[in-house]
């Protein structure tokens, strides 16, 4: 039995500039940080001659080829095991569609997993690009490569994104006593709305491919404020990155109409006027996570909990996609 597990993510600053369609040309840059709440794999060895494969489905083939779930399909040919008796079986500690990343996280756990039966090591920016490989080039997903990669790597990680497709990735320089802060004063929101991710990002993708002003003029804006949210962290000064939490949404729904609601606007205003500094939706945006900043949460929980929102509690994960059991 070989069991894995990948960290899903929250975006502290430059969101979007992950994709393609934005690096190539002008190079992207972004933080992120790996939460321990969970995408996990189990696998193992059966004794018929058959695929067994687990999800929100059940699917039982003879070939990978023949599998409908499309991830698990292209890790399987990629990783040449067409044919195997293999029974997989995936779950995970937040549900796919809500902003954390899950589908990269999904694919570098199923990816570990495939690695382990083979017996292979697998280096983590290795995973990342594997993951980047079945995702973007193999599925043609209008995506970036941030949850792949911070999924891989765990941590408190900053990413730079070149315009060859390389990656370059460090740990952000926290002190030990900002970081504490940080993970003691975040707190995530569930909206209960859930979406694809590449519902909306296909709209950057081919505002960007079609050198739309206004959208790079966007991107180009919130890279900075990646930046300069990298220095606010780095530097201990905790409101100034609440402040740039408040500007990036501001930029972030200018992207599309669908980046947010009236429901997710009338929550956003009441968590400010309930002790948050600063936040921001999630991920790709229309649904999921509100992330918000705060020195007195207790009065935050009780407005949003008041409002319906439940609250996820986390801390920072810093082993990034590895092997529980193998």
């Amino acid at each position: 039995m070989i069991i894995t597990r990948s960290p899903l993510r929250i975006s502290l600053g430059g969101g979007g500039t992950d994709l393609p369609s934005y690096y190539q040309e002008h190079e992207g840059f972004l933080v992120a940080a790996a939460i321990d709440k969970y995408v996990y794999i189990t696998l193992h060895h059966t004794f018929v001659p058959e695929l067994i494969v687990k999800y929100s489905k059940l699917e039982r083939v003879q070939h990978a080829r023949q599998l409908q779930h499309p991830i698990i399909r292209e890790a399987l040919l990629q990783r040449g095991m067409d044919g195997a008796s293999l029974e997989l079986c995936s779950m995970a500690d937040i549900p796919a569609g809500t902003g954390l990343g899950s589908s990269g996280s999904f694919t570098t756990a199923l990816l570990k997993a495939l690695h382990a039966h083979q017996k292979s090591l697998v280096h983590p920016r290795e995973l990342a690009e594997e993951a980047c490989h079945i995702e973007l080039t193999r599925l043609q997903e209008p995506i970036g490569k941030q949850d792949q990669y911070i999924a891989a790597f765990g941590g408190l990680t900053c990413f730079r994104f070149h315009k060859d497709g390389s990656v370059e990735a460090w740990p952000l320089k926290i002190d030990t006593e900002t970081l504490y802060n940080l993970e003691d004063e975040l707190l995530l929101f569930f909206t209960g709305y859930s979406r694809q991710a590449s519902e909306i990002l296909r709209e950057q993708d081919q505002k960007s491919r079609a050198l739309d002003g206004a959208m790079l003029e966007n991107l180009h804006f919130v890279k900075q404020l990646g930046l300069d949210s990298c220095k606010a962290l780095e530097t201990g000064d905790l409101p100034r990155f609440a402040e740039l939490m408040n500007v990036h949404w501001d930029w972030k729904k200018k992207r599309s109409g669908a980046m947010s609601n009236t429901h997710i606007d009338a929550w956003y205003e009441l968590a400010l006027q309930n002790g948050a500094l600063g936040g921001k939706l999630i991920g790709a945006g229309g649904g999921g996570f509100l992330m918000f900043y705060a020195h007195d949460k207790a009065r935050l929980r009780h407005a949003l909990g008041a409002a319906g929102l439940r609250e996820v509690r986390f801390r920072f994960d810093f082993e990034g996609t590895r092997s529980v059991v193998q």
